[in-house]
């Protein structure tokens, strides 16, 4: 991967990264953390890393973050950051859902740009107003869908927009996983508790926390935006407050002239078997493609009529897309962490263009705030057409 800062270049300074959550006990403030550090583009300086003021002073301690740079609420962090001439350029936003809003807003009304855990927000409202404010803000935002920083999936992205599949017909997405096949959330689980909490999620329980992922992934890589789904949301577990399984029909905009594509995407939490089973699919009228997150250096390619053909990050018949993003050669595997990483090294290569004035070099690609306002409506779309039934909903 071609990193700013490397000996092909000049080294630019570290951006100043503060971290709203992921204190003590939090899975994904460490990933988001591990991301940052992969490609030496930032440096945590600053934290408010916990509601509770006692346990943020001890994670603040625990990652070496100063006493005075340890906060024990996120507006205290965006105000007292923003005067400082040292303080933070950029903050993660690594919380449950129903922080989102608020978190983000402090800190772009002051200027500092925002990467933020999806999905955008726990309701459509608000990810519509905090759309407004980040685009009158002037900085940037930064959504962590992580899986659009696979170079395979990139790969496939490329392929897709240079007409390799032809006109796209299908798109088939699907991200099962088992962990809430039993009701956990009632053994005082963490990371159960929060995401079937309506009052923290928002209205989707694995729509909300993989299907986004899905439906974002085959977006990215189709190209496609969605028009209108049909869906049936269950909530096997008995006493759940939100779905486990959702089975949703798709129907995409036109491109052109083009037949419209539909979809189909799978997402389930009560899956036994599937530890981690995103997956991707997409059919045009000249070929096929298939990705696997489980086994994220192979793409398959079948050209119609011919046989299957299996492309290697790295190795021959993959592109530039992925080779940028691409950190060690071929037969080397990189995987979950290095695609976070991709996301945030993405958005240092923004942030500095930023800083200097300057318009971000195309190549640059990363979810922005608009990504997330499509999750959202996607999540909200799928629960309204539940409760009708399965009737198809305009998104």
């Amino acid at each position: 991967m071609t990193i700013e800062g490397s000996s092909e270049e000049a080294r630019e300074p570290r951006i100043r990264l503060g971290m709203v959550g992921g204190g003590a006990g939090a899975f994904i403030g460490a990933v988001h953390r591990i991301a940052a550090r992969i490609d030496d583009q930032y440096e945590l300086i600053a934290g408010a890393l916990s509601s509770t003021a006692e346990k943020a002073m001890q994670s603040g301690r625990d990652l070496g973050l100063a006493p005075d740079r340890t906060y024990s609420s996120y507006r205290e962090m965006a105000i007292r950051e923003a005067k400082l001439k040292n303080g933070i350029e950029a903050v993660s936003i690594v919380t449950p859902n129903h922080v989102h809003y608020d978190a983000a807003k402090e800190f772009l009304r002051r200027g500092i740009h925002v990467i933020c855990d999806k999905p955008l927000t726990s309701n459509l409202a608000d990810a519509k107003k905090l759309k407004k404010i980040a685009d009158e803000s002037g900085a940037l935002f930064i959504l962590t869908h992580n899986y659009t920083g696979y170079p395979m999936v990139r790969q496939a992205r490329e392929m897709v927009a240079n007409g390799e599949l032809g006109d796209i017909r299908l798109v088939q997405a699907e991200y099962p996983q088992d962990w809430l096949t039993e009701a956990v959330e009632q053994t005082g689980a963490k990371q159960a508790v929060w995401r079937t909490d309506p009052a923290q999620s928002g209205v989707g329980g694995s729509t909300g926390d993989i299907g986004t992922h899905a439906y974002n992934l085959g977006a990215f890589v189709s190209g496609l935006e969605l028009h209108s789904l049909a869906a049936d949301l269950d909530s096997f577990v008995e006493g759940r407050r939100l779905d486990d399984n959702a089975h949703v029909m798709l129907r995409f905009k036109p491109k052109g002239s083009e037949k419209p594509a539909k979809g189909l995407l799978w997402c389930s939490q009560v899956a036994p078997g599937h530890e981690n089973g995103l997956k991707v699919r997409v059919y045009g009228t000249k070929g096929g493609l298939e990705w696997v997150q489980a086994d994220p250096n192979y793409l398959w390619f079948t050209p119609f009529g011919e046989p299957k053909r299996l492309i290697t990050r790295n190795g021959a018949g993959s592109g530039a897309a992925a080779a940028r993003v691409s950190r060690v050669p071929s037969g080397h595997p990189e995987g979950y962490l290095e695609a976070f990483a991709t996301i945030y090294t993405e958005a240092a290569r923004a942030i500095n263009a930023a800083k200097k004035g300057k318009a971000v070099d195309p190549a640059v690609v990363y979810p922005t705030v608009d990504d997330g306002v499509k999750g959202v409506a996607f999540v909200e779309a799928c629960v309204a057409s539940s409760k009708r039934n399965g009737a198809w909903v305009k998104v």
